[in-house]
This record gives structure tokens, C-alpha cells and sequence, in this order.
């Protein structure tokens, strides 16, 4: 009897299980089938060679059927086509002779006024001299969440009429008309095909579960997140008096580079955003005649692919072929090592930093002691008023909870009435649970206000809105407890928000900035450098959460966001601003300008220093933070060539029949060692140096080539930047240059010296002439 019941149900799993996996093979789901560079031909004959591709591999008889599985065609700057594909349909694409890689259209996340002030005075020069070097004629295109068109700093007031060469177009739907473009916001298009795998996110956020995207948001180009208003007004926002978030952070907000145009390329809403989308915007976007792209997007660090199968870095490989400076932010995954994103060579990869503004909501005791904390509040409690009881959350914890989750404020731990009418201060020591659903518990369970003890991601400000909510670091919170416990009633009040000008040590590395090395090479310092990306105020969709506007006020027109993303625009802003003054710089040539020119020093006079307080490495900041008017005039630039990045595919391991399709090139063969990650660093003309392997006994040479750009006749004369234990030596230790346009070679070669340790050592090589400053940094990492 035993015996049949098992047959019985051996007989009922296969027949439900067999049906269930032969269904998942044959599911569809979105894939892009990348070709490599253009083949040529009109779009109807690309789109055309696409279907009978398709034809010859897809089950569909049905003409029509094959051609409603295409959601995507790339014909402009790459070759290529999404489609909805089964597993067996995608991996016999694969193995097509046109085809580079075919890989899962997955979900990326985006990454998300004074700032400009404060780069301006790092700089110490005058910026309304050197400012008016800079012309209208710059397009940026930013690839994002859409455009909210009447925020202010999209007024086009005094703006010339539109450049020539734009081929861009202002896409309309329900809400989003033609006349919402004007000579400032002078492009808008958005993409409606997302993928339902696509997993939730949000501005400056981790990758979370999955969720579909929420297709009626997906017609119109306007912004419903207000993730790219406030990137796009960052990049180029017009200058607007008066500025400010409910009174805080008040001035004028303005863009890095306020004359340059703006075209927005919206493929994300609050639920993610599609490779395939961003694809295409990236195509279009060099068909429409940009000069900078912005994308603020990037794909979790744990889940990092290789640059073929990566759509930022295949649509950035092509932008950059065709003359795009190609800016990306690096990822809010720090301060762990290797999390940086975005780190092919061919992307300026922007890390983020700190302003010298913080916003302090200060705790005032009972006792009259006042602990100044972070975070922005608009609460009404004030000095003159009432006086909150203080608890912890742990002697408010609920019955049966472990005092663990109480004290963390974990949902469901405090117990409502020892809570209600009291000030809660709770711990940081769970992760897990974020300062938002800290917030959100204290408050439901109605406490009248959070102090928050916790070091991580106190130099970012968190916005409690209404709700009185200060962040303390655990030195001062010990402070708080320790009053407490000294006292039989303790008491407390947290202060409305006041911001803080002039706040020093600025800049610092922020806490959660990205770091590197890059996971999928070493051999490329990343990130490349850093912008400010904390607390950035900026144009913003109008709220609609009455939670976020405080009593008695109309929601503001501009918001202030933290993220890697907000650092990323700066850069590209900086980018329009140095190519206004040279249009015929290449863009390898404009960021090797931002580079090493870039400073190292805080407001101080001391060296940058990470949110840990050590002193920031190239692994932190790239070579530093960005100084658009030195950026002006660099010196010396490095030119890198498509042809050194198609070497670096070589020496990546690339085969040389892929690596032509990439680059269009029939003629093209890999150089002599590749594949070898070693040669990497040698062979690549890059601003900044990387050794992934040195070797005791072993010294590895790495070779430059610096191109003049200054005055004729100059002569530069070496100095070095070296750690103990490593010897660096340079040679020639001088560079002449007769006239502009030359260029000049030079070898850096590296070798273990005495009382050398393991790991990575840094340090720069600085060429001068006296009137110039030429930084590149350098990371060598001993074995």
C-alpha cells in the first residue's frame, strides 16, 4: 500500500513538474541581441534584417507574429534589436556569425546652489572671468526618469535660438505637449517598453525585490519620479534667485553649465529601469546630435557582467566613437571595496563628495546641553515650548520583543503607549532596517519625535519632513544615554532643521560612494574622479505626498537628494562647460582636462579624506575632485583613441573577430601579447595609472603619451608622489614641446623597494611647467 501511494505520487509530480519546466523553456522574456557597429542602410532595412535574423531561429511562421517580438531597433550609432524571445530562441541567436552577445533585457537602478559655489571657490580662481569662455552651442542629453518642463530652471529666457545641427525631436503625450520644449530643454523623448522582470528602485537605493513597471506612467516624457529634473536642472539648469527648499539652502541654484542645452531621454520610472530602453535613448540620443551624456543609472555591483553583455557600456562604447563625452555615476554601493559600476575605460566613471553645507537639527537636553545632529526637519517643537520625555527603544519595547529589534526601532518592536508623546532615541546597529522605517515606526507608534545614534550615513542628511528627527554619530550619542541614565525625567526637545554654510572639513569622500577597484579589471583605476553628490538642491517635480510638505506650505519647486546620481551631472555639466570653451576637443581630451586637474585638497589645505576620516585614495576619488575653471586650462591632455580601447578588449581577452564586429573595422587585429589583463595598464594612453600585479623583483613599465595644449615652447619638469616602499621613477624626468598639438612620451616604471607591504600602494605623478599642474594618479598593487 505504501508502495503505490509513492508511485502515485511520483506519477502526479512528473506530470505537474514536466508540463511546468517545458513551459519555462519556452517562456518569453526581453533580450537584446547586440551586432556591434552600424552595418548601414535605413531604418526599415535595418529593422528589415533584423526580422529574417529573427526568421531563421524563431518558431513563428507568421510574418507579422515575428515582427510584434521586436520592441527595440538600434541602427544609429550600434547595430542591434530587443526582442521577446524563449531561452532555446535567445542562446540560437547567440551563436549567429553577426551577432557579438545576446544577453537578459535586465533592470538597472538609478543611482540616486552651493555645490557649484564651493567647486568654484576650491578652484581659487575667478570664475566671472574665465565663465564667459563658455557658449550656448553644448548639448547635453541626460538618460533618466523624464523631465518635469515648468520647473524654472528650464526657463529658456535670453537663450539663443536653437543649434543647427540638433535633429532631436519633443515627443508628446497625455500630459507633455511640443511647446513644453523650448531653447533650453530643446529635446524630450521617452521609451515605453519595460520589462515586466524589471526590479524596483528608487533614487539613491539598492536593488530591491522585484516588481513590474507601471505602464501608465511609461507614455509621456515627463518626469513622475523627479530623478532626472533634478539631474538634468544640475547639468544645466538656468540660474534661478531665490532657490531653496522650504527656506533651507537658500541662493541661487544654477547648473554647471547653465547656457549648454538640455534633452531628456526618459527610460526609467519608479519601478527601474530597461536595458533595451536605455539602449535605444543612447542611439537616438547620438543621432540627435548631443555632445554629453548623463546616466545616473548603473546595475547592482554584485550582479556586474562583462562589458560586452553590458548595455551602458556597449551604448557608451559607440556614443564615444562618434565624439559623445559619456559621463556615468559609479554607484551608491560604498564604502565597500570593489563595488564601483560603470567602469569601462571609455566612461568617466564620477564618485561623490561632500559641500562645505550640512543641514543641523540640533537635540537639546534637559539639562541645557545641546548635541547638534544632522538631518532636515520642519517640526514645530522650539525652545520656548513644550519638553519631550526621552526613551529608548529599548525600555519601550513591545511584550515578547527581543530588545535588539526595539532598540533598532524595528517594525513592531515599541509598545504605543510607552512610546506616545515621548521623544524615542534609538541605535543604528541594524542594517536592515533604514532611517526611513526608523522614521516610520517611531512615528506610528506616535512618538513626537526620533534621536537616531548611528555613524552610517551621517554626513547624509535624512528629510523627516514634519516629523522632529535628528541623526547623532556614537560619540555624542553616548552623551545623550549617558544623561538618561543620570537623570530621573529626562527631557529633550529637537530643533527645526538650520542649514550651515561654510562647514569644514569640505569636500570628503561620501560614505556611500562606490569604491573601487573595478570587479571586472584592475587594471583601470576607477573611479575616475569625484563631484558633489550630498545634500544638492535642484529643480524637482511638485510633491504629492503631504507628508513631505510641511504645514501651511505649497510644495517646493526644488528638492535635495543625495546619490552618486547628483555627483554624476555636476560632471557632465563641468564636461559641457570645458568643450563650450574647445569644441574641438575629443571627449577623452575633456576628461583627461577634469582629471588632472583635479584637486586633493579640502577647505582646510589637507589632504580629502574618506567618511571613514583616512586620508581618500584613488580608489575613493579617482584622481580628485573636479575644478571646471582649472579644467579650462589643463596643460597637458591625454588623448585616448577608440584604438586603445579596442586593445584593451584585446588584452581583455576578447577574440579579434569580435572584437572587428565591436568596431566596425574589418582591418583590425589585436596587437601582438593579448590576450593579457597585465597589458592592460601598460598600452592604455589613460589619465590615471593602475598595476594590478607588481611583483618583487619584477618591475612593470608604464608608458603615456601627453599632448600640449597650452603655449608653445613649454617645458615640464617631473615631480613624484611616492609611497614608502615602492620606488617610481620617471623618464624622460623632462617634456619640451615647440609648439601646441605635439605630443611627447614618457615611461613610468615601478618596483618593490625596501620595507614594502602587500596591497595597494598609491600615489601620483605631477608634471609642471610652472603655470600648469598636470596630476595623474596612480594605484599599484603589490603581490
Amino acid at each position: 500500500m505504501v508502495n503505490r501511494a509513492h508511485f502515485v505520487i511520483l506519477v502526479l509530480a512528473y506530470r505537474l513538474l514536466v508540463p511546468l519546466s517545458a513551459e519555462a523553456q519556452h517562456a518569453k522574456e526581453s533580450y537584446v541581441v547586440y551586432l556591434g557597429s552600424p552595418s548601414g542602410g535605413d531604418a526599415e532595412a535595418v529593422r528589415a534584417s533584423h526580422l529574417q535574423m529573427l526568421s531563421s531561429i524563431a518558431v513563428q511562421s507568421d510574418e507579422e507574429e515575428r515582427a510584434s517580438t521586436v520592441t527595440q531597433s538600434y541602427h544609429h550609432a550600434f547595430e542591434g534589436f530587443a526582442a521577446e524571445l524563449t531561452e532555446e530562441e535567445a542562446a540560437a541567436l547567440s551563436g549567429h556569425e553577426r551577432v557579438v552577445s545576446v544577453f537578459r533585457d535586465r533592470a538597472l537602478q538609478l543611482h540616486t546652489t552651493r555645490s557649484w559655489d564651493f567647486l568654484d571657490a576650491q578652484s581659487g580662481l575667478r570664475a566671472e572671468r574665465l565663465g564667459h569662455r563658455a557658449t550656448g552651442d553644448v548639448i547635453i542629453g541626460v538618460i533618466d526618469t523624464g523631465v518635469w518642463p515648468e520647473a524654472p530652471s528650464f526657463n529658456d529666457a535670453g537663450m539663443r535660438g536653437v543649434p543647427a545641427r540638433w535633429r532631436g525631436v519633443c515627443m508628446e503625450g497625455p500630459d507633455f505637449k511640443k511647446s513644453d520644449c523650448n531653447k533650453k530643454l530643446i529635446g524630450a523623448r521617452y521609451y515605453g517598453s519595460q520589462p515586466d522582470s524589471a526590479a524596483s528602485a528608487s533614487p539613491n537605493a539598492s536593488l530591491s525585490g522585484a516588481a513590474p513597471l507601471p505602464a501608465e506612467t511609461a507614455g509621456s516624457p515627463r518626469d513622475t519620479v523627479g530623478h532626472g529634473t533634478h539631474c538634468a536642472s544640475t547639468a544645466a539648469g538656468a540660474a534661478v534667485a531665490g532657490a531653496d527648499y522650504y527656506g533651507l539652502a537658500r541662493g541661487t541654484a544654477k547648473g554647471g553649465a547653465p547656457a549648454s542645452r538640455v534633452a531628456t531621454y526618459k527610460v526609467c520610472t519608479l519601478g527601474g529601469c530597461s536595458s533595451s530602453a536605455l539602449l535605444k535613448a543612447v542611439d537616438d540620443a547620438v543621432s540627435d546630435g548631443v555632445d554629453v551624456i548623463s546616466i545616473s543609472i548603473g546595475m547592482s555591483s554584485a550582479l556586474a557582467s562583462d562589458f560586452l553583455s553590458d548595455p551602458i557600456a556597449l551604448g557608451a562604447f559607440h556614443a564615444n566613437q562618434r565624439g559623445v563625452l559619456v559621463v556615468c555615476s559609479g554607484g551608491n554601493d560604498g564604502p565597500t571595496p570593489y563595488t564601483v559600476v560603470n567602469s569601462a575605460p571609455w566612461i568617466l566613471t564620477v564618485a561623490a563628495s561632500t559641500i562645505d553645507r550640512t543641514f543641523q537639527s540640533s537635540v537639546v537636553l534637559g539639562n541645557g546641553n545641546v548635541i547638534k545632529g544632522v538631518a532636515i526637519n520642519f517640526s514645530n517643537q522650539s525652545l520656548s515650548g513644550e519638553r519631550y520625555p526621552l526613551v529608548t527603544g529599548a525600555e519601550a519595547a513591545g511584550r515578547y520583543t527581543p530588545v535588539s529589534e526595539a532598540s533598532n526601532c524595528y517594525p513592531g518592536s515599541l509598545d504605543a503607549q510607552k512610546v506616545a508623546g515621548k521623544i524615542v532615541v534609538c541605535v543604528g546597529t541594524n542594517s536592515m532596517v533604514s532611517r526611513r522605517v526608523k522614521k516610520l515606526v517611531a512615528e506610528g507608534s506616535g512618538a513626537s519625535g526620533l534621536v537616531l545614534i548611528d555613524d552610517a550615513q551621517k554626513d547624509v542628511a535624512f528629510d523627516a519632513g514634519s516629523f522632529a528627527f535628528s541623526q547623532v554619530g556614537n560619540d555624542v550619542g553616548a552623551q545623550i544615554l549617558g544623561y538618561m541614565i543620570s537623570t530621573k525625567n529626562p527631557t529633550a526637545v529637537i530643533l527645526p532643521t538650520e542649514d550651515v554654510k561654510e562647514f569644514k572639513p569640505a569636500p570628503t569622500v561620501a560614505s556611500f560612494s562606490a569604491r573601487g577597484p573595478g570587479g571586472l579589471t584592475e587594471s583601470v583605476l576607477k573611479p575616475d574622479l569625484m563631484a558633489p553628490g550630498v545634500s544638492i538642491l535642484a529643480a524637482a517635480m511638485p510633491s504629492t505626498d503631504k507628508a513631505e510638505v510641511p504645514a501651511g506650505k505649497k510644495p517646493s519647486a526644488f528638492a535635495i537628494k543625495s546619490g552618486t546620481s547628483m555627483a554624476c551631472p555636476h560632471v557632465a555639466g563641468a564636461g559641457a562647460f570645458v568643450k563650450s570653451a574647445h569644441p574641438g576637443w575629443s571627449s577623452s581630451m575633456i576628461r583627461s582636462a577634469l582629471m588632472t586637474t583635479a584637486t586633493t585638497t579640502n577647505n582646510l589645505g589637507k589632504p580629502v579624506a574618506s567618511s571613514t576620516g583616512a586620508v581618500a585614495t584613488g580608489h575613493d576619488m579617482g584622481a580628485g575632485e573636479i575644478s571646471p575653471l582649472r579644467a579650462l586650462s589643463p596643460g597637458l591632455v591625454f588623448d585616448t583613441t577608440t584604438k586603445d580601447y579596442l586593445n584593451f578588449l584585446c588584452y581583455y581577452g576578447y577574440k579579434d573577430k569580435l572584437v572587428r564586429k565591436v568596431s566596425g573595422d574589418a582591418g583590425f587585429a589585436c596587437p601582438p601579447g593579448a590576450p593579457s589583463p597585465d597589458l592592460i595598464a601598460t598600452g592604455l594612453n589613460y589619465p590615471s595609472i593602475s598595476v594590478p600585479r607588481l611583483v618583487s623583483g619584477k618591475p612593470v613599465a608604464v608608458s603615456r603619451t601627453a599632448m600640449n595644449v597650452g603655449p608653445s615652447n613649454a617645458t615640464y619638469v617631473v615631480a613624484v608622489e611616492a609611497p614608502p616602499g615602492l620606488s617610481v621613477k620617471v623618464s624622460p624626468e623632462r617634456l619640451v614641446f615647440s609648439r601646441r598639438w605635439t605630443t611627447a612620451a614618457y615611461k613610468v616604471t615601478f618596483a618593490t623597494a625596501a620595507g614594502v607591504s602587500k596591497g595597494y600602494a598609491y600615489g601620483a605623478v605631477t608634471w609642471s611647467d610652472g603655470a600648469h599642474s598636470v596630476r595623474t594618479p596612480f594605484a599599484v598593487n603589490v603581490v
